[in-house]
């Protein structure tokens, strides 16, 4: 996917190894636990707030630039990862402020009409504010060059790393949804807002908190995947298509959801582009097998996220 935290696909009837199998299961990993971080922030914000965002990808792409441009004044990505958080937290508050406070009671397509402005805003205050070209990321020296894993298979350790932080971005996010008094109102103001709000809970706050910590996780993953591909205005809106065939499929509302969800759509795309020429390629030229395998993998997520709508209406973890 243009704009996406994809991996690289590889050679398209290039045969499989093992070892390359491994490799592509592990690039699939590390791609569902992006979309994860981009797609559980998606799902609080339908899930509590009943909205429907479509301005969620402007935010992974600011998270994205605020790295950039930090990393780029002080040569440190890690303090270009913090300020992603804070630069992301801070417009989604400000956004939720400004003009999500207006449209709870609005419509889906007033929601719908008021976030793709948003979207159009927010890319053109992007562009005036940092030019049309894109930015880069430099991948930092600790996590640079390759590690070996048990089997011989040299690996990117910065791949391996965001799989690490990753998980353990989702544990603190499940800790937090389960284990917090924070995460009580948000799973209650999931059930019933009208209930906590008349026992004295201020669901106006309870809402901007919710859309900060959404906005936070979108601009941490913009950020991180910034470091593998260029920083570019508009680099959200695949993200954003691909986070909600996510949420759809676990469940909107659903934390555990959308980590069933973006696992499977991030093994399920990585895996799809590796095998599927292969496939191709014992009954078709070379040529016609990778075009054909290349064009049924881009839809394979799709015809995944039919099926379990077919089964399961409301998604995996959803409620009817």
């Amino acid at each position: 996917m243009a704009g996406g935290p994809a991996p690289p696909a590889p050679p398209e009837t290039r045969p499989l190894s093992a070892m390359l199998l491994i490799e592509q299961a592990l690039n699939g990993l590390q791609y569902g636990i992006m979309l994860f971080l981009m797609a559980a922030g998606l799902t609080l914000v339908f899930g509590v707030m009943g909205l429907i965002n479509l301005a969620h990808g402007s935010l992974y792409m600011l998270g994205a630039f605020a790295c950039a441009a930090v990393a780029a004044a002080t040569g440190s990505f890690w303090l270009g990862l913090a300020a992603s958080l804070a630069a992301a937290a801070a417009a989604g508050a400000l956004i939720e402020l400004s003009v999500i406070r207006r449209l709870y009671a609005r419509d889906h397509l007033d929601q719908v009409l008021a976030t793709f402005a948003l979207i159009l805003i927010l890319s053109e205050g992007t562009r005036w504010l940092f030019g049309s070209f894109p930015l880069y990321l430099d991948i930092p020296a600790a996590l640079s060059g390759p590690v070996r894993l048990p089997g011989g298979i040299d690996y990117p350790l910065y791949r391996l790393a965001l799989i690490g932080f990753g998980l353990a971005v989702a544990a603190g996010l499940f800790l937090l949804i389960g284990r917090t008094r924070l995460g009580i109102r948000i799973r209650a103001g999931e059930a019933d807002r009208e209930m906590i709000a008349a026992l004295g809970v201020d669901i106006s706050r309870l809402y901007t908190l919710v859309f900060a910590l959404g906005a936070a996780l979108a601009g941490l993953a913009g950020a991180l995947v910034g470091a593998l591909q260029s920083v570019q205005v508009g680099m959200g809106e695949p993200v954003l298509i691909l986070a909600f065939v996510v949420i759809v499929i676990g469940g909107i509302g659903s934390i555990n959801g959308a980590l069933v969800g973006a696992l499977l759509v991030g093994m399920t795309d990585t895996l799809g582009r590796a095998l599927l020429p292969v496939a191709f390629a014992t009954v078709l030229p070379p040529a016609e097998a990778g075009s054909v395998g290349a064009a049924l993998a881009s839809m394979l997520i799709y015809i995944v996220m039919a099926g379990v709508l077919v089964m399961r209406p409301g998604g995996l973890f959803g409620r009817a």
